[in-house]
């Protein structure tokens, strides 16, 4: 299922359409159930030519009981210049209202929170949904986290899918690249790129969401397609590590950090050993997102 049929939900809607995906049927909800049919038959016209054939229909809270995965893509959009923790007051109580309608339906599987600010909504959707903290997931910085690797991919010009690098930290602006640990094929990045290439690298990715916001008023493919390559992770077991927004026990925080992903939903959380600086820049990341949901909180 996914709450929220705009510019994110039907981006992931059409993402899975496009893709050969483990998934057999997409129910689609929002608000506006006119919006929500509506792009459930535009996404069947698709159907006869698809590499995919899934059942695709609209429906409502009450159909989550036998939903694999609910997605939460519902929210207030983010303006130009608004960051996304200035979304949290407006987004908390709408994802309050649609996570108690949920699992008053029974709903036993999985939540991928992606509405802004994901990380304080999905710390607030496991304490909303009484799940285990397992069973809840924010998309984290796995957006980022590819933006970072075009960048370096472009630069040494290498395949994206041969870096390995990752974006931690809130999906925000106190995000940043953990570099200790980036290579390709084993060869550090740190090795490969001076300090001022990784810093405007490091600067793009953190920022790159404004520009879009700014030139067309939303970023939604990019997200679709990482949304969408979680879901398969999950469906498909296929325990690929993942920087998503999971729960750090000690900090009680959910935060993008690479984790194990398999059917049951977070398998385990990596243990990374982290500089000094990197271990500082993500406590101070951590403090944002605490902060932040107190004052819902309160």
């Amino acid at each position: 299922m996914i709450v929220g049929t705009g510019n994110v939900g039907a981006s992931i809607a059409f993402a899975l359409l496009n893709q050969r995906t483990p998934v057999k049927e997409l129910i689609l909800t929002d608000i506006n159930q006119d919006d929500a049919e509506g792009e459930a038959l535009d996404l069947n016209d698709a159907l006869a030519v698809a590499p995919s054939w899934l059942k695709i229909r609209a429906g409502n809270y009450a159909d989550a009981e036998d939903c694999d995965i609910c997605v939460l893509t519902a929210g207030a959009n983010q303006k130009p210049g608004e960051t996304r923790l200035g979304l949290l007051q407006k987004n908390a109580k709408i994802t309050h209202d649609i996570v108690s309608q949920i699992m008053a339906s029974d709903f036993d599987g999985i939540f991928i929170v992606v509405s802004n600010p994901m990380d304080a909504l999905t710390y607030l959707t496991w304490q909303y949904s009484g799940l285990p903290s397992e069973r809840v997931i924010g998309t984290g910085t796995i957006l980022d986290s590819a933006r970072l690797r075009l960048q370096i991919a472009n630069r040494l010009q290498v395949h994206p899918k041969s870096v390995h690098a990752y974006q931690i930290g809130e999906h925000g602006d106190s995000e940043f690249a953990l570099w200790s640990s980036a290579n390709i094929g084993g060869e550090p990045i740190v090795n490969l790129l001076s300090d001022n290439q990784r810093s405007d690298m490091e600067t793009f990715t953190r920022e790159e969401a404004y520009a879009i916001i700014e030139k067309k008023g939303a970023t939604h493919y990019g997200i679709g397609a990482c949304t969408v390559h979680l879901i398969n992770c999950i469906l498909g077991d296929e325990r690929r590590v993942l920087p998503v927004s999971n729960l750090d026990d000690c900090n009680d925080a959910y935060y993008g950090f690479p984790a194990v992903i398999g059917r049951e939903g977070i398998i385990r959380r990596l243990e990374l050993k982290l500089t000094e600086p990197e271990g500082i820049k993500l406590q101070q990341s951590i403090n944002i997102i605490k902060d932040t949901i107190k004052q819902v909180k309160e």
